[in-house]
């Protein structure tokens, strides 16, 4: 992960220099901004592993910068972590619909921060010790190496990839692989980011209805079990 970009756009100087102080340390190559208008330029110039992001910003604010990175094709594949002060889940939940892989709030630790990044990066890469094996669900196939799924149109027998953030590709990756196990919402964090941590009900639903909606008519295929959780249908 040594010497990969990173870009953080974060107004607030002291928060901004800490983040930049522990990534440097640790090997990455870090660009940062302190407006949205400058941070936006930036990713598009740099084109980043991955970026961080503040909510509120002068100019372009970070909900409006992590939409267009999603709706860029050289961009829309660049893990975003949200970085902000709010505390409110309507604001989490909203960004993390528009495609951001992550949230974490102030006040951080330092460590937590750094890990959450390089938990980030490696469900953007893969290990080199991963068996290059697709998992077949149904319809579905998931390739852990590539990080692809592809999904069977059962009109015209062609398959399209599906256009997942990491986070959502973990999740799914999880349900898939257990067929009938009931994963509550904490677990299915936990088990798709590689380390625990506590979990909004809203963020984790957040994530299952964006995978629904991409999924379209085989959406059924992720069962809700009410009171609990999630789970990947035994039919598929």
């Amino acid at each position: 992960m040594k010497g990969q970009k990173i870009v953080v756009v974060e107004d607030e100087e002291d928060i901004r220099e800490l983040i930049e102080y522990h990534l440097l340390r640790e090997g990455f190559q870090v660009f940062s901004a302190s407006d949205g208008e400058r941070g936006l330029a930036i990713i598009n110039r740099e084109m980043p592993a991955l970026v961080l992001l503040d909510l509120m910003l002068p100019g372009i604010d970070g909900l409006e910068i992590c939409r267009e990175i999603r709706a860029a094709e050289k961009t829309k594949h660049i893990p975003v972590l949200m970085v902000t002060a709010k505390t409110e889940e309507a604001d989490v939940v909203l960004g993390l619909g528009l495609g951001a892989d992550d949230y974490i709030q102030k006040p951080f630790r330092p460590r937590e921060l750094v890990a959450r990044v390089k938990s980030a990066l490696r469900r953007k890469g893969f290990s080199e010790e991963e068996p290059a094996t697709v998992l077949v669900r149904g319809p579905l196939e998931i390739d852990s190496v590539r990080h692809q799924v592809t999904l069977l149109d059962a009109e015209t027998g062609m398959r399209a990839e599906l256009e997942l953030t990491a986070t959502e590709f973990g999740l799914l990756s999880v349900l898939a692989r257990r067929p009938g196990r009931v994963f509550d919402r904490e677990e299915l964090l936990e088990l798709s980011r590689g380390e625990s941590g506590m979990a909004l009900d809203r963020v984790v639903d957040a994530h299952i209805r964006s995978i629904r909606k991409k999924l379209g008519g085989s959406r059924n295929l992720i069962e809700t079990v009410r009171s609990i959780g999630y789970r990947f249908t035994e039919r598929a």
